[in-house]
């Protein structure tokens, strides 16, 4: 079996478990659950339960303790994007080639789907300690995904991401701490939170960070760089939408060339120092790799 052939399976078996957690469509309210599911079902790579889950076998966890948190970060990354495309926002209509959660329910309900996936994102975590009441590594966890997805994290990274649309210019500082809360912050809460469930110490656990923060600069660099260079039928969406919206990107400080360059080096980077941790990670760099270097 081929690396793309593994992903799709891993992916397969990941829908599977975020089934075990959505809510059932029952009741008065009924249709808010019907918005979750359809958002979370909507597809996608699965890249964060994946990424959480590939870590945590890394450092020789068993059973079914991350599947929890596995649901729980893709809520979070889909009410992200939930959000993302309501009409105070990006206002989009499509999204992976679907009516977006809005576009079906309508605005109100758009909204209350991403707040309704939020909190049951937590309650969804929450249920690890059914599973193994005693294990120090769930409070660990569970501070890492409010810190991650909060105003310090990924949230807080869409906010200086929204003002900076209506500023002329924006510093390169300022990108890169876009870059690092809204994209990466998700990123390395699902690969630390997968160390820290199977008991990998705080040395490990800051090492996980360090490679999850260079894999999420990476894989940014490389969307800017699709929105250049990616092919539309690939891509299944038009090319240079951040050139036509005057959007600072990577590409317009360093540059296509210099931007490709940066890519291959940090995954390059991520990859090395993921050798150095415990256990079979060749999965791991094949994902990394497949990811960073993805078409679309």
């Amino acid at each position: 079996m081929n690396l793309k052939e593994e992903i799709n399976r891993k992916a397969q078996e990941i829908d599977k478990i975020l089934e075990q957690y959505l809510p059932r469509e029952e009741g008065y309210q009924a249709t808010i659950f019907e918005a979750m599911n359809y958002s979370v079902r909507a597809g996608g790579k699965r890249l964060r339960p994946m990424l959480m889950q590939e870590t945590y076998r890394l450092f020789g966890g068993e059973g079914t303790l991350v599947e929890p948190f596995m649901a729980a970060i893709e809520m979070i990354h889909t009410y992200s994007l939930v959000h993302d495309d309501l009409p105070a926002m990006d206002n989009d209509m499509l999204r992976r080639g679907k009516p977006t959660t809005h576009a079906v329910y309508g605005e109100a309900m758009g909204i209350l789907a991403g707040d309704a996936l939020q909190n049951y994102a937590f309650e969804t975590a929450l249920t690890a300690f059914d599973l193994e009441p005693g294990n120090p590594g769930i409070p660990r966890a569970l501070k890492l995904l409010t810190g991650k997805s909060g105003v310090y994290g990924m949230l807080g990274g869409q906010v200086v991401d929204v003002e900076s649309e209506q500023m002329e210019d924006i510093s390169r500082e300022r990108l890169d701490f876009i870059y690092e809360l809204k994209t990466g912050a998700l990123i390395e809460a699902s690969m630390m939170i997968g160390a820290v469930l199977a008991g990998a110490s705080e040395e490990e656990t800051a090492a996980v960070e360090n490679i999850a923060g260079k894999v999420g600069l990476a894989f940014q660099i490389q969307d800017d760089i699709l929105d250049v260079a990616g092919d539309e039928a690939v891509l299944g969406k038009p090319v240079g939408s951040d050139e036509k919206n005057q959007k600072a990107t990577y590409v317009v400080f360093e540059g296509l060339e210099k931007s490709r360059e940066d890519v291959q080096r940090l995954s390059e980077e991520a990859i090395e120092q993921l050798k150095n941790l415990p256990g079979d990670s060749r999965f791991l760099e094949g994902l990394l790799g497949w990811l960073i270097h993805r078409d679309r």
